[in-house]
């Protein structure tokens, strides 16, 4: 992600932290463009749906490379970012991922060295959003240390996103009622269990649409939306409250 003419640069390496189904998207979209090296040790191989194999390395080898990507749980964030802190090179560019940013990017200002580029990311697409592609998906970018911003802004638009500059408070408070309100509606009947696929209506399709889109994340997705984001319980008090409201009058007196 630099600005050397291609034809005169080498390809610049990128050390994946985390090969979940996260990781592994990570892994499909920049594939053609960095040489991946991947240390997830829940996994003895990584390999893509169309067959590539991508090199696994320990994490100090994996840490080395230019551009670092940690595509892991927020609760295991700051373990990691304390074991790779000694082998990170000096002008190497740091992104997370993670759905939550507040706590992230306080994680990487204080267990990362200050020679490091550190930028926060939310790709607001996932697995299922994004199976035939990413373009024209959008990812929110939050600067937190470095100069490598508008050239990752402008690599993130070659690639067809939709690339959103904003604060890790302005993001965590948008997200708690973005995604916060979708993951615990979905869940909730998702745990209905099978919902009617025949007599629908539109809007009925497009609801079981986005539910499909969020019932298969892991666990960890959930937990970090709901808890890690400091917003997320006053949204949910509000939502249950209004619900409340609602239930209130329609019971039969």
């Amino acid at each position: 992600m630099d600005q050397i003419p291609s034809s005169t640069r080498r390809t610049q390496t990128l050390g994946l932290f985390g090969f979940g189904a996260f990781g592994k998207l990570v892994a499909r979209e920049l594939a053609a463009h960095f040489e991946i090296t991947v240390c997830d040790p829940a996994y003895v191989g990584a390999v893509l749906d169309d067959g590539r194999a991508l090199p696994m390395r320990e994490l100090d080898e994996t840490a080395r490379c230019d551009v670092v990507v940690l595509a892991v749980p927020v609760a295991r964030l700051a373990q990691l970012c304390e074991r790779i802190a000694p082998h990170l090179r000096s002008g190497a560019l740091v992104l997370d991922v993670g759905s939550v940013k507040i706590s992230p990017m306080q994680i990487m200002a204080d267990h990362l060295p200050e020679t490091v580029h550190i930028l926060g990311t939310h790709p607001l697409f996932g697995p299922q959003s994004a199976q035939t592609g990413i373009r024209n998906c959008k990812i929110a970018l939050c600067p937190l240390r470095g100069s490598r911003t508008g050239v990752v802004t402008k690599f993130l638009r070659l690639l067809g996103l939709e690339v959103i500059l904003t604060t890790p408070e302005a993001h965590d408070r948008d997200a708690a009622m973005v995604q916060g309100l979708t993951h615990l509606i979905a869940k909730v009947l998702n745990d209905f269990g099978p919902l009617p696929d025949q007599m629908t209506t539109v809007s009925f399709d497009l609801l079981r649409e986005a539910i499909g889109m969020v019932k298969d994340d892991p666990p960890t997705v959930l937990h970090a939306i709901e808890t890690a984001n400091p917003f997320s319980a006053d949204v949910r008090d509000a939502f249950f409250k209004k619900a409340d409201v609602l239930r209130s009058q329609f019971e039969v007196r």
